[in-house]
């Protein structure tokens, strides 16, 4: 049954990376509620499988789980060709992987740490957004999403190079949303503080006062991106493109 607004992806298949737990998961799964078939891309294939497991039996859709890196460029292009082989297209591409490993103060971040961050952050999201959207473009056309960090906008000493990483994230989206006009979309997402397992990391203290601090009095739920996501990926959303959206319970609005 088609939804009403245009939220409805119906025969579409969307590939959510970072899929098996947190915001992937949640996002995952809210494309899946309203009709698509979704691919959950994680580094684990163990975890993807639990996680697809559950968003079937939740949603009645198809929901595929690849062992991805996508630090590593021909982990990408195997996952492309895995998507393609099975299902034919590619609709919505959700580059949410991340990582920001904790470290002792800037000089003791190491270049193997700088390239790590980069490449799970951006060099990732770069090669599979080139390759998919080509595809895209190539057939009925589609909507990328990125997941940045609003941190991206105010970086900090204590994630320099993961704010780094994710600020070139946003340029590259900007960048896209013309590659492939009129017929790819591509979008940019800036949550602030998440519980999500990067936020686990942080001293307790810091969750505390992000909470308290927050116009809202909590930090965010990985099922608060659930219904922008909806959005951008589908028709309801055909006239956004290029868009930087914050979710992040007003922490940043005197920017």
């Amino acid at each position: 049954m088609a939804h009403p607004n245009g939220f409805d992806l119906q025969g579409k298949i969307a590939v959510v990376t970072g899929g098996s737990r947190g915001i992937g998961r949640a996002v995952a799964t809210g494309l899946a509620e309203i009709g698509a078939d979704v691919v959950i891309a994680s580094r684990k294939l163990d975890a993807c499988v639990t996680a697809a497991a559950e968003i079937e039996g939740r949603t009645g859709r198809r929901a595929l789980p690849v062992a991805c890196h996508v630090g590593r460029w021909d982990d990408c292009d195997r996952l492309v060709e895995r998507v393609y082989l099975e299902f034919g297209r590619c609709d919505v591409l959700v580059n949410n992987a991340g990582m920001s490993p904790l470290y002792n103060g800037l000089l003791s971040v190491t270049p193997e740490y700088y390239d790590k961050v980069h490449a799970v952050n951006v060099r990732g999201p770069f090669r599979l957004s080139v390759l998919i959207g080509t595809r895209m473009a190539e057939g009925e056309g589609g909507s990328i999403i990125n997941v940045s960090t609003a941190g991206s906008l105010r970086p900090m000493a204590t994630d320099l190079p993961y704010a780094m990483a994710k600020a070139a994230l946003n340029a590259m989206t900007l960048g896209l949303a013309g590659a492939w006009s009129p017929k790819v979309r591509a979008n940019l997402i800036l949550p602030g503080a998440f519980d999500t397992d990067i936020m686990k990391a942080w001293d307790p203290q810091s969750v505390e006062w992000a909470a308290r601090s927050n116009p809202l009095g909590r930090v965010g739920r990985p099922e608060d991106m659930v219904g922008l996501c909806q959005l951008l990926a589908s028709d309801a959303g055909s006239y956004i493109n290029g868009a930087q959206v914050l979710v992040d319970g007003g922490a940043y609005r005197t920017l």
